[in-house]
């Protein structure tokens, strides 16, 4: 393994999946690891093992935002009690053990993950149109293979409930363009400026 990323990283990132895939697939099923959070986590998984550069911006181009918005909400309302966005609200769910919320905290060091990384290795400006893509092929699979009322990358409403308001296929349309356009390209300009 190259010298960037010490061995005992990906060995202890690869021990925690073997305990959160299983767990997961039993709590939630096996639709929720089309989230974009779990497609990040287990490609940052590769990517330690690989040092694959592109595959790691394609993660900060698509979730790093996302994923610091988590923690903003998160820590928020650990310090303040009240619910700001809403995204982090299942952290707070007593009907879930502590130890299955605890497997979520990994929405803490994978962003301190990705942003090392990026530090190391600059960003790969590719990564806009290989992380759209992707999103073009995660998403028709969240909406076709999972349940509307887990509502897995908000293809069927924005927040935890799918949305009544226009017809879902053209929701689902505009969802497919959000992304990139609204969550992709801003992220690829703010790397670009940080770490190219």
């Amino acid at each position: 393994m190259p010298d960037t990323i010490p061995l005992w990283l990906p060995i202890a990132y690869t021990l925690f999946l073997m305990v959160l895939v299983p767990v997961y697939w039993k709590h939630y099923g096996p639709g929720n690891f089309l989230w974009f959070s779990d497609v990040a986590l287990f490609s940052v998984g590769i990517v330690l093992w690989t040092e694959n550069h592109l595959l790691l911006s394609m993660m900060a181009v698509g979730v790093l935002g996302l994923e610091l918005v988590w923690n903003i909400d998160y820590f928020g309302r650990l310090l303040t009690g009240k619910e700001l966005l809403g995204l982090s609200d299942y952290m707070f769910h007593q009907d879930k053990s502590l130890f299955l919320r605890g497997l979520s905290l990994f929405h803490v060091f994978l962003p301190a993950i990705v942003i090392w990384l990026l530090i190391e290795w600059g960003y790969d400006t590719r990564a806009f149109w290989y992380q759209t893509v992707l999103t073009w092929v995660v998403l028709p699979l969240s909406y076709f293979l999972t349940d509307p009322k887990e509502n897995v990358n908000w293809v069927y409403g924005l927040g935890s409930k799918p949305q009544t308001v226009i017809p879902k296929a053209l929701y689902f349309t505009l969802s497919m363009l959000f992304f990139p356009i609204c969550v992709y390209l801003p992220s690829h300009f703010i790397l670009l400026w940080l770490f190219v």
